[in-house]
């Protein structure tokens, strides 16, 4: 499995509705994440700056990624998440955060 961190910036007066829509992410999303290759995600806010940290777990990345572009569902939620983001220069949050390199794993 590939380990995939990545950063994103949520706009600081959005903050407090991306966490409410992320306790009630639709259940066809999450089906289709977990098909596609999505596993172990977590996403972590820093409210301070709304500095977004998100982890998942995946086979592939680029599978992963090209899996979801397709989907109707995830065509919609990116489209809603977009006002949320900083510097995503019209691309989604999904095709636009910032992959961070990974230096250091303890199992």
């Amino acid at each position: 499995m590939e380990r995939v961190g990545f950063r994103l910036k949520i706009r600081t007066a959005k903050m407090d509705e991306y966490v409410r829509r992320h306790t009630e992410v639709w259940p066809e999303l999450l089906a289709e994440l977990e098909k596609t290759g999505w596993h172990n995600y977590s996403i972590f806010l820093d409210r301070k700056d709304g500095t977004l940290f998100g982890y998942f777990e995946t086979p592939d990345l680029a599978a992963a990624q090209a899996g979801m572009l397709g989907k109707d569902v995830n065509t919609k939620w990116q489209s809603e998440m977009m006002e949320f983001f900083e510097d995503l220069e019209g691309t989604t949050p999904d095709q636009g955060f910032l992959k961070l390199e990974h230096i250091f794993f303890l199992a």
